[in-house]
């Protein structure tokens, strides 16, 4: 079906670039809009769960998923104040692998092997309005350029243009929550583990970067005051460090060596009612923004990614792929953006809560150490690429 099928993937990031790779190599003509002058990305970090590994390994980038990114060995979870070690997760459990990625490194793998599918890559098309007629999907861009596609997918995030022409204006919720996000040079490489620090109305998680060169940090805090929905918005990094000033001497010193910091507000946005239409579908953050407390962003990603190429892919019947795609994804979706939103309550457990269920997680890691991560084989265990060859 997808054979000459014209394409139009509107955004470059984890999403849209999955998403044309596995389009083209199935066929499709395709071609990516995306509004900036490059295809890049701030420095952060992320992490890609087993769930998301198989995707990319099938999508051919096993050997770029070992070189670029680095395998974790565990998560720790460690009170704020004291830094003693409340339990550990071991992460080689099962074989399959978890890895730190820096975004930036994840994009440019991506966008390598969209290159490679025959993908075209538009730059400085920022898309200003969509209408669709029997012919197909018409777009808009804000220099008044129009183009046509058969099909036109929206993987452009938080402010999707594609979403809001499926659902009307998404109304966001302010989570009483605000992040930070840095990284910071390493002189020694530390050890493969993630460290969650937890504190009353707060938390911090730690994980290297390239071989350890680099160090990664997100620092969440619950406050009052509202803070822009942006990943470029600046920070001045004493703000930060007086917001952890209570915290362990090690997360402290950490701290101290950061320069340069970004602050974002956390918002809780509804899962799209609606995914798709005759010649339009959302993906990624279009479809389904979560908090980045299960890590599981850029995963999910790349498992729509997978179940909508396969969905276009194995159907004849354009309507029944993308309907098909909606139900294998959408209940899935909304169960990890809730418990990513339940994961931030339980780092900031206050009083006697805090205390026991602190004492509760020591006692499950030592009479049952693999307790806690069996927990989530729900969802990272789950594999798309079996399930929709």
């Amino acid at each position: 079906m997808l054979i000459g099928q014209k394409i139009s993937v509107i955004g470059a990031g984890v999403s849209g670039l999955a998403v044309a790779t596995l389009l083209a190599q199935r066929g499709a003509q395709v071609t990516v809009l995306e509004q900036a002058e490059a295809i890049r990305e701030v420095g952060a970090g992320l992490q890609i769960s087993p769930n998301g590994a198989a995707v990319l390994r099938a999508m051919g980038q096993g050997d770029q998923l070992e070189t670029l990114g680095q395998r974790g060995r565990m998560v720790e979870l460690r009170d704020g104040a004291s830094g003693q070690r409340v339990l550990q997760l071991d992460l080689t459990r099962g074989g399959q692998g978890y890895y730190f990625f820096h975004r930036a490194d994840l994009i440019e793998m991506l966008a390598e092997a969209a290159r490679e599918a025959g993908v075209r890559i538009r730059l400085l098309q920022q898309i200003s309005d969509l209408q669709f007629d029997t012919d197909g999907a018409h777009l808009t861009t804000a220099q008044g350029a129009q183009m046509q596609a058969d099909l036109v997918l929206g993987a452009d995030g938080l402010h999707s243009v594609v979403r809001a022409q499926l659902n009307g204006a998404a109304r966001p919720a302010f989570t009483g929550q605000v992040a930070w996000r840095a990284t910071v040079p390493m002189e020694k490489a530390p050890d493969p583990l993630v460290r969650v620090y937890m504190g009353p109305g707060r938390h911090l998680v730690r994980y290297p970067l390239r071989g350890g060169k680099l160090m990664n940090i997100v620092a969440v805090e619950e406050r009052d005051a509202w803070a822009v929905e942006s990943w470029s918005h600046t920070d001045n990094p004493d703000n930060l460090r007086a917001a952890f000033a209570g915290f362990a001497p090690e997360v402290r010193q950490l701290l101290d060596q950061v320069n340069d910091v970004f602050l974002w507000g956390l918002f809780r946005h509804p899962v799209a009612p609606v995914w798709h239409n005759d010649h339009a579908a959302i993906l990624g953050d279009a479809a389904h923004p979560t908090l980045p407390f299960m890590a599981q962003g850029a995963n999910m990603a790349l498992e729509d990614a997978w179940v909508l190429a396969a969905a276009l892919a194995g159907h004849d019947d354009r309507a029944e792929a993308l309907s098909n795609y909606q139900i294998a994804r959408r209940e899935r979706c909304i169960d990890i953006v809730d418990a990513a939103s339940k994961n931030a309550r339980n780092y900031h457990l206050t009083g006697s809560k805090r205390t026991l269920g602190h004492l509760a997680l020591r006692v499950a890691g030592a009479v049952a150490p693999d307790m806690m991560l069996k927990r989530f084989d729900w969802i990272y265990g789950y594999d798309v690429t079996r399930l929709y060859p």
